[in-house]
């Protein structure tokens, strides 16, 4: 009877098998939304901060304004026909000055002070840390304070210039050295971040690697060229990029310590977009915005030279 039971009943039905690829499917759609889900906050403040303000560009170069800055009908091409004028064409050469002075004196004075700073020396993380103090300062912080050392009434600079029988020029009111004066407080003001960054550079030598540089016989400047310079050229390729975008995005600086003068010689492309826009009440937005997209090609341009030629020249360990 219970033989005939146990052969009677009926065997436990089996779960249904999953096949692998429904399975890989549905993991692949939670990673996919995982993966979405993380790069969302990224996205959204691209598309807020990047891509909304370089449409709003578009359209307001191409948009005449009222009064009040509203756009009230279409121009075309017209503010940029504005943009052909010997005006413009100062304004561009004096934003080429005042970003050349800013590059290269804002690498070699960092580099030049990097070498000896990163020496096992006492004291010198004191030193370091006194070089280092302008990243600290704010760009209008930093324009009044040298306003106020460059003040021919009370100016420390002028003071030490007549001690060694130097005339001192009118450093912001001379059209020949305001936009030098101006660049000079620029350069002052990136050599801190840029003493950092090639100090750490510096400072992941390998010590067997200038050993060995200098039993082959490479020693002082053939030493610095040949094996120092390659091996730091990773932070010198940032510290020239990141230097040529705060070139090209000053503006505190002309504004605090010139106001765009004397005549427009300090006015870089920047600074006469801010003036376009909003300076003494101004509303121009069409224009302005005309000038910020030509503000954009030129960064584009210097990006491209650098990332396809300067790049070339790097050494990644």
């Amino acid at each position: 009877m219970s033989t005939l039971a146990v052969t009677s009943a009926k065997p436990p039905d089996k779960a249904p098998v999953t096949p692998p690829s429904a399975t890989r499917g549905g993991g692949r759609v939670r990673e996919n939304l995982l993966g979405l889900l993380f790069v969302l906050p990224g996205l959204v403040g691209l598309g807020v901060f990047v891509i909304f303000p370089l449409v709003q560009a578009v359209y307001l170069s191409m948009m005449g304004s009222d009064i009040l800055g509203n756009p009230t009908r279409f121009v075309g091409f017209q503010h940029f026909a504005e943009l052909f004028t010997p005006e413009f064409g100062n304004i561009l050469l004096h934003t080429l000055i005042f970003t050349l002075i800013v590059v290269v004196g804002g690498v070699v004075l960092p580099m030049s002070l990097a070498v000896p700073l990163s020496q096992k020396l006492p004291g010198m993380r004191v030193f370091r840390t006194l070089f280092t103090l302008p990243f600290a300062y704010s760009a209008s912080a930093a324009g009044v304070v040298w306003l106020l050392m460059l003040d021919p009434s009370m100016s420390p600079v002028n003071w030490l210039l007549r001690l060694l029988g130097v005339v001192a020029p009118h450093w912001t009111t001379d059209s020949g050295w305001a936009l030098v004066t101006v660049s000079g407080v620029t350069m002052w003001m990136v050599s801190g971040f840029n003493l950092l960054v090639l100090a750490a550079g510096l400072a992941g030598i390998d010590e067997e690697v200038l050993e060995a540089a200098r039993i082959d016989g490479a020693t002082g400047i053939r030493q610095f060229v040949s094996v120092v310079l390659p091996m730091i050229s990773p932070s010198l390729f940032f510290v020239i990029v990141t230097t040529t975008l705060t070139a090209l995005q000053s503006l505190g600086q002309p504004q605090v310590m010139t106001d765009g003068g004397p005549n427009g010689d300090t006015s870089t492309l920047v600074y006469s977009i801010y003036n376009q826009a909003f300076h003494n009440n101004n509303s121009n937005y069409g224009l302005a915005s005309a000038q910020g997209l030509v503000l954009l090609l030129v960064g584009v341009l210097l990006a491209v030279v650098q990332f396809g030629v300067i790049e070339r020249r790097v050494h990644y360990r």
